[in-house]
């Protein structure tokens, strides 16, 4: 062999071991991320799902594993948990946006007190976390920080006394709204009233920078978004939502918001909710929703009113008719891409919506054991180590402690008074 060719392939091997994309496989990378790492996911409905499935069994069930042979299966349980590597988890405390205000306060205290109740029984498993290094600590002791959400505005039933009751129960973020629009700031998938947030959702989101919550910018509409990154004092999450440019549904977050967004130094965590993955599925979802009520819609109307299992044969003939569109790993990390793409890789996460999607999830993202899989694609499209792991929790442990850092210069301001009606008799601030 000649000097030069040994010269070459000598050259050829160094790239090939200093490329680790090529040097490594993509599991030892993911594998090494999360070891440094902790993945953390923005939204997951499991307190809620066991609630609604188990009742009061929720409080004794076995959490820990066998969850997944269930009938309905659920997403989650503690050994998929750690199969997928999950370093830290903001468990939602959702309620129904539907029920009165006195009733969403009382259930939502309920599922925090689930929450904690989840994690004293598995104390080797799972660890309360409040802020960004004690996420880093208990990842270092090789446990889940447990994080809790608050998802829905309506949850504080119009107090701000209720709001930092549950910051100090351990609260670490608020939805302004679900999917309902409620008396201070509209929601994307009801009729707005504002125009985005009233004088009292201001007051709501300066109460959260002072206290040191993150505002939880999913579920509001566009104008509520933009009115909330003009007066938040610290970057903003959306714990589960998507790019409206690869799928326009109003739960996604458009271009101009996500510059916005970066502009803040927030973070959008995507989700996987099929309807919010995928145009295709969307756009056969509304239809699958025409067809249901074009053959029985009680108690008025139907073709086939009053004749349920002729209605059910007829609409299974249609789903045969129309199977649903595909929905994979890969759309969703379209989405991630895209985030990246227009907001910056220091502005994206991951926000499941495990156990809050139904039965339906894309292809290869089956449970809380499959992040990896998804770490994996993003390294296959071209993604550094170091931008996954600001993928997989490092922007939002950022977003964690810059919010924390707002609240600390905010100690000497004295916690916010007043009521939606009579704040906003005065009219909101100009836009």
């Amino acid at each position: 062999m000649q000097p030069r060719t040994r010269t070459a392939l000598a050259l050829l091997a160094t790239m090939l071991l200093a490329t680790p994309a090529l040097a490594d496989g993509y599991d030892t990378r993911v594998a090494r991320v999360l070891r440094t790492t902790p993945l953390i996911d923005g939204h997951n409905d499991w307190p809620e799902t066991l609630r609604d499935r188990e009742g009061e069994q929720r409080w004794s069930i076995d959490l820990a594993a066998g969850l997944d042979r269930r009938t309905p299966r659920y997403d989650t349980d503690i050994a998929r948990l750690r199969s997928g590597g999950v370093g830290g988890q903001f468990w939602s405390v959702y309620v129904d946006a539907a029920l009165p205000g006195l009733e969403q306060v009382k259930q939502t205290l309920e599922q925090i007190d689930f929450v904690h109740t989840m994690v004293a029984r598995y104390p080797k498993d799972l660890a309360l976390a409040r802020t960004a290094d004690d996420v880093r600590r208990i990842h270092r002791s090789g446990r889940i920080a447990s994080l809790i959400g608050v998802e829905g505005g309506g949850q504080i039933d119009g107090s701000l006394s209720v709001l930092r009751a549950y910051h100090d129960l351990g609260a670490g973020y608020l939805t302004l709204t679900h999917s309902r629009t409620i008396e201070w700031a509209d929601s994307a998938t009801d009729d707005p009233r504002h125009g985005g947030l009233t004088a009292f959702g201001e007051a709501v989101v300066g109460e959260l920078n002072r206290l040191g919550m993150l505002v939880d910018l999913s579920h509001v509409s566009e104008d509520t978004m933009r009115d909330a990154l003009r007066v938040t004092k610290a970057p903003v999450i959306f714990s589960h939502s998507g790019a409206r440019a690869v799928n326009d549904h109003p739960r996604n977050v458009s271009d101009a918001v996500l510059r916005l967004v970066a502009a803040n130094g927030g973070v959008v965590m995507v989700d996987f909710a099929p309807n919010y993955v995928s145009d295709a599925y969307r756009r056969w979802s509304a239809e699958l929703a025409a067809e249901k009520t074009r053959l029985n819609a009680p108690p008025f109307g139907g073709l086939l009113i009053g004749q349920p299992e002729k209605a059910k044969a007829a609409l299974q003939d249609w789903q045969a008719q129309h199977p649903a569109p595909r929905v994979t790993l890969a759309q969703v990390a379209d989405h991630i891409v895209h985030v990246a793409d227009v907001a910056g890789v220091d502005h994206v996460g991951i926000g499941s919506d495990f156990d809050g999607v139904g039965s339906v999830l894309p292809e290869g993202l089956d449970d809380v054991s499959t992040y990896p899989a998804l770490l994996a694609e993003l390294m296959r499209r071209g993604w550094s180590d170091g931008d996954v792991a600001k993928l997989a929790g490092g922007n939002v442990l950022r977003v964690m402690a810059t919010a924390e850092r707002v609240a600390q210069s905010m100690s000497g301001t004295l916690p916010a008074t007043g009521t939606p009606a009579g704040m906003d008799a005065r009219g909101t601030s100009a836009r």
